[in-house]
């Protein structure tokens, strides 16, 4: 296209309300170069505020798209990081599914009243904790007893959370005692209601020896020689 074609289509886009930068797109010239061929011309109030929502759309794309790149790139680095944890411990033997539940009971068990007992929300390591019992102690699921913790705001629930987590932990309903319904002074309602499940604490029946050997686990694993 020649000059004076393309700068009498600039001028033709411009008096139709096109912006600057897409007359510089269409007729294949830099955007000062459409902005000198341009302007002399007057838009309309229409035309102006027509290129203002525009110029808004345009904003909120390019943030839009700016969150969405940043999510999927967390995502990315969320998934090459689980990757890389499974690729990292393909199989556990005895002995470190020993040392891990002994580091685990260490930080959240309880080591007073000659009681072995757990409390923890998160689902996949209460199941670890269970499964460390089993397999390090021959401890059967018919000598574990458990009780669910839980805001009083979730009372029509009970029976859907202990549900949950007797699916979760493999121990039967008939083995949950009565419910701690924690009381607070506010009702607010969260986003994630329907999904909240609590705390479940679990214990070991007749648990005098296991405590005494589990401790015996916690100061071995404290005075292990560590790596240099």
């Amino acid at each position: 296209m020649a000059k004076s074609q393309q700068r009498l289509r600039a001028r033709e886009l411009r008096t139709q309300g096109v912006s600057v930068q897409s007359i510089a797109k269409k007729v294949g010239v830099v955007k000062s170069t459409a902005s000198l061929w341009t302007r002399d011309i007057i838009l309309s109030l229409a035309q102006l505020e027509q290129l203002r929502q525009q110029n808004i759309k345009g904003g909120e794309k390019g943030r839009l798209l700016g969150a969405l790149k940043q999510k999927n790139d967390r995502l990315h680095r969320i998934q090459k990081g689980l990757e890389s944890g499974r690729a990292m411990f393909p199989v556990l033997t005895r002995q470190e599914l020993l040392a891990t539940g002994t580091g685990l009971y260490w930080a959240e068990g309880t080591k007073k009243h000659r009681e072995v007992t757990f409390c923890n929300s998160d689902p996949k390591l209460v199941k670890f904790m269970i499964t460390w019992l089993q397999k390090c102690f021959s401890i059967p699921i018919r000598r574990l007893y458990c009780y669910v913790g839980i805001n009083q705001i979730h009372v029509e629930r009970e029976q859907r959370v202990k549900q949950y987590w007797s699916e979760i932990t493999g121990i039967p309903l008939a083995q949950f005692r009565k419910t701690s319904f924690k009381k607070v002074k506010n009702h607010k309602v969260y986003e994630n209601f329907d999904d909240h499940f609590g705390t479940l604490t679990v214990k070991v029946k007749k648990p005098a020896q296991l405590y005494y050997n589990i401790l015996g686990l916690i100061e071995g694993l404290y005075c292990a020689k560590k790596p240099a």
